[in-house]
């Protein structure tokens, strides 16, 4: 076994990656919990409509906070393919662009949430549409902006994988930490794509038990990265 050296332009994205990994976690809580679950009333759109029509500029925080935390994800994943390049190459840039999927997915759960504003601003193109169908409308954008989270998710996930495995294989990070990444983003991608091919998997496995491991880990990976940096690159000498 050998020690690879780590140069400082890897330092320096670790640091970036832990530090873009976790400050933009504080606003998608804020706008997933603060937010959008106190104005989205599941199974009652009329409510719904008038919430978001009375909270406008709120409902405009929770998409500027999504935004933000779009942002994060991209710093993250530029970062964290700095690092694991020198790894496996080929890998680090498959798990980049999956990591980039699941951003523009973000992307477009926000333009959902404009639709839905948009639908009920009362704008002289929409007068010739009667107030439930406008409302059902703003259902279904929202409703859009779910299901294009788990499409993203699955992508994520993939991505966790991965990196997961070529921290693993560095060991820039703990192997114990590394393998819990990959059983919590694999099982994650496994929930995922069963959710997709059938919903009723929800009631089997519940929708939190999907993503809750593996953003544990990504936090705490996060974490590590930020406030311990990289660990020694150990490689084998077997050919």
């Amino acid at each position: 076994m050998t020690i690879a050296g780590i140069h400082d332009g890897q330092r320096r994205a670790a640091k970036l990656a832990g530090f873009a990994g976790l400050l933009p976690i504080p606003f998608l809580l804020y706008a997933n919990f603060g937010i959008h679950e106190q104005l989205i009333v599941k199974g009652d759109a009329a409510r719904t409509a008038e919430n978001i029509i009375a909270h406008e500029t709120l409902f405009r925080i929770g998409i500027a906070c999504d935004l933000i935390y779009t942002v994060g994800v991209i710093v993250s994943l530029s970062a964290l393919y700095v690092v694991l390049k020198p790894v496996d190459r080929t890998l680090a840039l498959l798990a980049t662009f999956w990591r980039l999927v699941y951003a523009l997915m973000w992307v477009g759960m926000t333009l959902n949430l404009l639709d839905a504003l948009r639908f009920l601003s009362g704008a002289d193109y929409l007068r010739g549409f009667e107030r439930e169908r406008l409302q059902a409308l703003t259902t279904l954008s929202l409703s859009a902006s779910l299901d294009g989270y788990y499409i993203g998710l699955l992508f994520w996930a993939l991505a966790a994988t991965l990196g997961s495995y070529l921290f693993f294989k560095s060991t820039y990070i703990p192997r114990t930490l590394a393998t819990f990444g990959m059983v919590a983003s694999g099982w994650c991608a496994l929930c995922t794509l069963a959710f997709i091919i059938f919903p009723s998997f929800a009631d089997v496995v519940n929708l939190w038990w999907f993503d809750s491991p593996m953003a544990l880990f990504e936090m705490a990976a996060s974490f590590w990265l930020l406030f311990k940096g990289l660990g020694p690159r150990i490689m084998s000498n077997d050919r």
